[in-house]
Formats: C-alpha cells, structure tokens, sequence
C-alpha cells in the first residue's frame, strides 16, 4: 500500500511548521550528515527519490549536476517544488518510484532523505535502483533507524514518575513489517525492518557498502536544541552510501 500523508492538509501544514523552523532535527541532525556523504556531482544525472520541495534537487543542481529528476508521491510536495525551484536540468513529477521505468544503467547518482521507511517493498525498492544506476554509481540514503521503528508505535522512552528519561525500550525488533505510530496526525504508516534486512537487501542487489553513520549531534546542535540529547542514548536516523559494482 502506498500511503500519501505528505497530502493529508493537517499533516501538510504541521510538517511545514516543523520545517519552518531553524532548529529542527533535519536541519541540525540528517542533513549536515547526509550532506558528508555526497558524491561529485559535476556532469552527473541524478535522481532524488522522495525530493519533497525540491531544495536538495536544486542543490544538485548548484553542484554542476547535469540533469536532475526529483519525484514525489505528494501533489502538495511537487507542486511546492515547481514554483520553488525552476532550472532547465530540473525535472519534479509526482510518482511512486514502485510505478515508475527508468532505463537500465542511466543514472549516475539515486539520492533519498527519510523516504524509505514509508515505501513497503524494500527488496523492489533496491533492486530497482540497483538496476537504474550505472557502473560505479552511487546511492544515499537515510531512514528512520530500526532502533527506533521496531517497538509497533508504543512509547519506546520509559520514563520515572517524575518523567525522567531511566532508558529507551527497544521490542519487537525481529518482527519485520507494518506499524502505525501518532506523528502530526494518527495512524501514519511506516515499515519496519532490520538492520540485516537493509544491509543484505543492498548487497544481494550488487551494491557495496561504502559508509554508513548513525548521527551524533554537535554541541552546537545541542545548545540550539537540548531534546537532541536523547541522541547519545540511541540514534534516530540510519543514513548509507553505497556504490553500484
């Protein structure tokens, strides 16, 4: 199934609150890691899967990126994108990758920032990249990180009675699959898998495991947002580099 909350109005307008924000977990956390992690992009043809509003596409862009096609399940999403960022190597369609073609061996880099998690078959997924990306081409990810998917939307944080953090409860880690958890509105859907899973899923599909980092916030980050010290206890975010082989 593929969910679309990025158009539910209530959940759009929360999210770009959220975003609005200077100090926020994507901006002081994801990206300045994600960000390490990129290749040259002088020339290259990229794809960013889950492009949002299109910032990173442009970024791309900025880098000397040949042509750059950014795809979005949400209309609310690509629309944002199109009267954002307009560039003559710069494509946004509203798709789900799991429907779309692209020709074998094209691109030269496939980018996603905290997309995978909402897509259902992830074997499809990797496979498909797999096969879109050329020789010694790269793929960046990050998603949620299985620590923190794996306990079926329950509270993971248990706490005192005065509400102090004692640690955080990791369950049902083995159990692969579906979960519904309360972010903006009710009943968002995510899909939790092992760390096993998405790293044996990259490797049967013909992809080397060049890095993978599990954020550590900066003091910096800290002092601009004190709840990022939940991030020393367990990490929020997986993000992997791997090259086509």
């Amino acid at each position: 199934m593929k969910q679309n909350i990025y158009d539910n109005d209530t959940f759009f307008e929360k999210y770009q609150e959220i975003r609005a924000r200077e100090n926020n977990y994507n901006n002081l956390l994801e990206q300045p890691n994600f960000f390490s992690l990129i290749p040259n992009l002088e020339n290259k043809v990229v794809l960013d899967i889950g492009c949002g509003m299109g910032n990173f596409a442009a970024y791309c862009i900025s880098q000397g990126a040949k042509h750059v096609t950014g795809i979005d399940i949400s209309s609310n999403m690509i629309a944002h994108a199109k009267k954002r960022h307009i560039h003559e190597g710069l494509t946004f369609e509203q798709a789900a990758f799991e429907d779309m073609t692209v020709t074998n061996g094209t691109i030269d880099f496939v980018s996603s920032s905290l997309a995978f998690h909402y897509i259902a078959d992830f074997q499809l997924l990797i496979k498909k990249i797999s096969t879109a990306l050329c020789k010694g081409g790269i793929l960046l990810f990050s998603l949620e990180h299985p620590i923190v998917t794996a306990n079926k939307g329950r509270e993971n944080w248990i706490t005192n009675k005065e509400g102090d953090l004692l640690y955080f409860a990791v369950d049902n880690y083995q159990d692969e699959g579906l979960r519904t958890q309360n972010w903006l509105v009710e009943n968002v859907m995510i899909y939790h898998r092992t760390m096993s899973t998405i790293l044996n899923t990259l490797i049967e599909s013909g992809l080397q495991i060049e890095k993978m980092i599990e954020p550590v916030p900066s003091e910096e980050a800290v002092c601009n947002l004190p709840s990022l010290n939940k991030e020393f206890r367990r990490p929020s975010f997986l993000i992997v580099r791997a090259k086509k082989v």
